[in-house]
């Protein structure tokens, strides 16, 4: 069974809602049968690289509440991520465009650090003081701490294009499925999860889109018998 998620690294609900998922998915009894697939998704597609302000900034400007509302959204947000065991910087923080990280998750992903780096990346912007905004190099030693390749890892960050598509891609299939906010999860296209569910929501998902799987229908060519076709033991042998 596949999951996949979609999630910005901005997104403060991805952090929480990831260890939720992951807490679900760890009492799962066929958690082995189950594979995780991250996806991109931006919440501020065609944000200039440059343009970084405080998160208390960007929450008053873009949902017009006061620095106090902002403040106390924070707290409650370092409350529920305290609750998962995650570390939660409320206060400091800043907020920029995602779209290079999302580049370098698909380099990742291609090398099978995709969980690392995705990890690394969400603690560095949560819970660690030096910004990941604007910051190739910081990128690339997340990178590497992830076990990338950190000359492969800065090639990807200096080319504009590089992963662009993939991203892109992620993004435009999260519109087709409906998605208009993260995190978002999908269980074999057939089920989805919207937002950061307690784990008990995730592990009902999990049960029952996994009870739902249709077995495989085998079409063997009815009264013509099946083909010839070679297995463990060998192959068949064609008879004149």
């Amino acid at each position: 069974m596949r999951v996949e998620i979609w999630s910005d690294i901005a997104c403060p609900w991805c952090y929480v809602g990831k260890a939720r998922f992951e807490k679900a998915l760890r009492d799962f009894p066929h958690r082995d049968d189950v594979e995780v697939v991250h996806r991109s998704f931006e919440l501020d597609p065609g944000r200039a690289k440059d343009d970084i302000q405080p998160v208390i900034t960007m929450l008053t400007r873009k949902y017009g509440m006061s620095a106090a509302q902002a403040e106390a959204g924070e707290d409650n947000l370092g409350a529920q991520a305290a609750a998962e065991g995650l570390d939660y910087r409320t206060r400091g923080r800043d907020h920029g465009s995602t779209f290079d990280m999302h580049r370098l998750l698909h380099f990742a992903k291609e090398q099978g650090r995709q969980e690392q780096l995705l990890d690394l990346l969400y603690r560095a912007n949560f819970a660690e003081e030096r910004s990941v905004f604007n910051d190739d190099e910081r990128l690339v030693e997340l990178a590497a701490a992830a076990g990338l390749d950190a000359a492969g890892a800065r090639a990807v960050l200096a080319d504009p294009q590089a992963y662009a598509a993939e991203v892109r891609a992620d993004e435009s299939e999260a519109a087709q499925l409906g998605a208009s906010g993260v995190p978002f999860f999908v269980l074999d296209r057939k089920y989805g999860v919207s937002g950061a569910q307690p784990a008990e929501v995730f592990a009902q998902a999990l049960t029952q889109a996994y009870g739902e799987r249709a077995p495989l229908k085998i079409v063997d060519g009815g009264e013509a018998g099946g083909a010839d076709a070679c297995g463990p033991d060998g192959c068949a042998v064609p008879q004149r």
